[in-house]
């Protein structure tokens, strides 16, 4: 696309798991989970992929035989025992659970079986520690849903990065003011950390996979006083990279009750020749949503201000096909790498629980003593 001498670094060359392209021979897949996220956003994307799920298994029986019933799943059962006894040789096991169910659903299956856990990898970087050694003793192919990565703007704008056009990256930011919707998620009260895990942690995950591993986190993370029995719904988080003249802030209040004139939710990538905007609708107005846009502008170019960059789909249910699809590529050899398995993502919940340690030392405090 440009003539642009690319410099070794990471945002100029993307796995190759990150294109939305599927598997020639579509695994079948074993559904353990039957929740909101699973109706909203796994089985609408497994369906629009022509993924076939072999088996769908949820403690409450009654919404599972629903969801059998509503895509044509031919068995429903109770438990991870009954799921792993009924799979198919070949299955992918999508984990659709809370973090405290993973390591009793871990054990549960084959040596060497391949899965998709759900973000977060566990409530704290200790739990994800011992999910990770669950995966490396049972020799699992363990990836994990951190499925931003692959949302089709995301997608779109990666390439376009890649390929110089906006020049080398000196500013990424992330921007979420919104008014979510927590009774929507009812697993979540009571929680003792919310905001970073469930939701910043799909930005931190992303940063990471433009960037890679930040050599620094400062961030503020706060409870809304007038919600007393919810956990952090307001963030701010700095990324450092020591040896780069970047900035990589994210920002998410999820208590924006104004209205939406003033919502906002994007990623925004500066290069030095120009920027990429992503507008992530789903956020705004959710879960109906508003408008996705992808758009860019250079700066030998202002004249023709930003101009769209084409793309099909949206975060849900798309980016559901991409996880699922990169975790079966790899499985296939198609790709020579799985850019979300357990252990990339481990690196991920360390900077979450950075994150944390910063909100708890409340930052350097001024010397107002002359």
């Amino acid at each position: 696309m440009t003539d642009v001498e690319v410099p070794g670094l990471p945002e100029f060359s993307p796995a190759e798991a990150y294109t939305l392209t599927l598997p020639e021979r579509p695994r079948p897949i074993v559904l353990i989970g039957a929740g909101g996220i699973v109706r909203d956003a796994h089985l609408p994307a497994y369906r629009k992929a022509g993924f076939a799920v072999a088996v769908i298994c949820d403690r409450d029986r009654g919404r599972a035989e629903a969801l059998a019933a509503e895509y044509g799943i031919p068995l429903v059962v109770e438990s991870v025992a009954e799921a792993v006894a009924a799979a198919p040789s070949d299955a992918v096991f999508d984990l659709a659970l809370v973090p405290d169910q993973f390591v009793s659903a871990l054990e549960a299956l084959p040596d060497g079986a391949a899965v998709l856990i759900q973000k977060p990898l566990g409530n704290t970087l200790a739990e994800a520690r011992v999910l990770l050694e669950i995966c490396h003793r049972k020799q699992l192919v363990a990836a994990v849903n951190t499925q931003l990565r692959f949302a089709p703007y995301v997608a779109q704008a990666r390439a376009f990065i890649a390929s110089g056009a906006i020049g080398e990256l000196y500013d990424l930011e992330i921007r979420v003011s919104v008014n979510t919707p927590w009774d929507m998620f009812p697993f979540v009260f009571g929680m003792d950390r919310l905001e970073l895990n469930m939701h910043s942690v799909h930005y931190l995950d992303l940063v990471r996979s433009f960037l890679g591993n930040p050599t620094g986190v400062s961030a503020v993370t706060k409870r809304n006083p007038r919600k007393p029995d919810i956990a952090n719904t307001r963030s701010t988080i700095l990324l450092r990279y020591a040896d780069r003249p970047l900035r990589v802030t994210v920002s998410a209040n999820h208590d924006h009750e104004y209205g939406s004139k003033y919502e906002e939710s994007y990623i925004k990538w500066e290069g030095t020749r120009g920027a990429v905007r992503a507008q992530m609708g789903l956020l705004l107005d959710y879960p109906t949503g508003g408008e996705d846009r992808l758009e860019y502008q250079l700066l030998d170019a202002k004249e023709k201000g930003w101009q769209p960059i084409p793309f099909e789909g949206s975060w849900f249910p798309d980016a559901f096909i991409g996880s699922m699809g990169a975790l079966q590529r790899y499985l296939d050899g198609s790709v020579p790498t799985l850019p979300t398995s357990v252990d990339d993502i481990f690196c991920t919940m360390a900077v979450v629980e950075a994150a944390y340690e910063s909100e708890d030392r409340e930052g350097v405090a001024p010397a107002y003593e002359p």
